[in-house]
């Protein structure tokens, strides 16, 4: 058998018009910070270097999904660890995430959300 080459995760990319604004988004509740930008291209990364980071490609015509009714298939989603979901909750929100709602009723350990630019994300409490 072939021996595996070195691959590791280096970015996981969006698309989106308005890839500033999602970029900063995602910049805001990471806490990352900007690497690289041009006109199609923003990459942030943690402070530390460590752990994959993000970009965001220029799409003109992107078309957000319209997830969960599936009219526009979502593309991706991330999913976000967090150690309080209502403290990480109105944080989200403040920076322009919009909220689905989803999953109905209680007792669940992740929340959906929307981004900007309409792709959706999780936050999932973290196993304690």
């Amino acid at each position: 058998m072939t021996t595996r080459p070195s691959i590791r995760l280096d970015l996981t990319v969006l698309d989106a018009a308005d890839i500033a604004g999602l970029a900063d988004f995602y910049r805001t509740i990471l806490g990352w910070d900007f690497i690289d930008a041009d006109d199609d291209w923003i990459t942030i990364r943690p402070a530390e270097g460590v752990a994959p980071g993000m970009a965001f490609q220029l799409a003109p015509d992107h078309v957000a999904p319209t997830w969960p009714d599936g009219a526009v298939p979502q593309q991706s989603h991330l999913d976000l660890d967090v150690v309080d979901l209502d403290e990480a909750e109105a944080f989200v929100l403040e920076a322009g995430a919009t909220a689905t709602g989803l999953p109905e009723g209680e007792g669940h350990t992740f929340r959906v959300y929307l981004d900007p630019a309409g792709h959706p994300f999780c936050l999932c409490r973290e196993p304690a």
